[in-house]
């Protein structure tokens, strides 16, 4: 009997601590499905717009862009070696669709602390070496790249203005060769916006993106 009294009270306090874990498992589980990152956008899904550092101090929002048609907004840091390979593409994208319409945003997502080259002085120095034609935002704390589900750098969200709102059309790689441009044979965002330009839907509208995880401290 005795033996049985002790089985019992070791079952109740198993099933005390089973369900105290539970709880707090499912407090974790839910700050986890209301923590943007493991979502982000969709195709089809309207695009918040952000306020965020430039590198010549100044403070740019997509809202500033009074003309544009939308945008190509790029996540990207200085050491990556994908973002790296992609930083004359992206320079081109700029230099082929802003004038029609579609900047080159780029926002760095990286916490400098965790990965240093990717501070706020590296990246001005590093525009400046690659001769940047946008801007190239900083996303101090982290509050942007979560909400558009950005995982890598590079990756591309292709917006389209659309009754006011910033729509998505395009999610995903560059292109499907980030080691050698001589070498792609499919140019996922640019094929993206000429479509939009000429008013027809985007056939390629997500695409796994190649590059370097986002950088978050800890």
């Amino acid at each position: 009997m005795k033996n049985l009294k002790i089985l019992i009270a070791v079952c109740i306090a198993g099933l005390g601590l089973l369900s105290f874990t539970s709880t707090d498992h499912e407090r974790n589980g839910s700050s986890r499905i209301e923590n943007p990152t493991a979502k982000g956008y969709e195709v089809g899904d309207e695009a918040t717009d952000f306020k965020l550092k430039n590198i010549d101090g100044k403070m740019v929002s997509l809202s500033d862009y009074k003309s544009a048609k939308g945008f190509i907004v790029v996540f990207t840091c200085n050491h990556c070696p994908y973002a790296k390979k992609y930083e004359d593409r992206i320079v081109e994208l700029d230099k082929k669709f802003k004038n029609q319409g579609y900047p080159v945003i780029a926002v760095n997502p990286n916490d400098p602390n965790v990965q240093p080259e990717d501070g706020y002085k590296q990246m001005i120095e590093r525009a400046k070496q690659k001769g940047f034609t946008f801007p190239y935002l900083v996303d101090e704390g982290q509050k942007i790249y979560p909400l558009y589900g950005a995982t890598k750098t590079p990756h591309v969200f292709v917006l389209q203005k659309e009754n006011g709102k910033n729509i998505v059309k395009y999610i995903g790689a560059i292109d499907n060769n980030y080691e050698n441009p001589n070498d792609v044979s499919e140019y996922y965002v640019q094929d993206a916006v000429n479509a939009l330009i000429k008013g027809e839907p985007v056939k390629m509208t997500k695409t796994v993106a190649i590059g370097c995880t986002i950088k978050v401290k800890k």
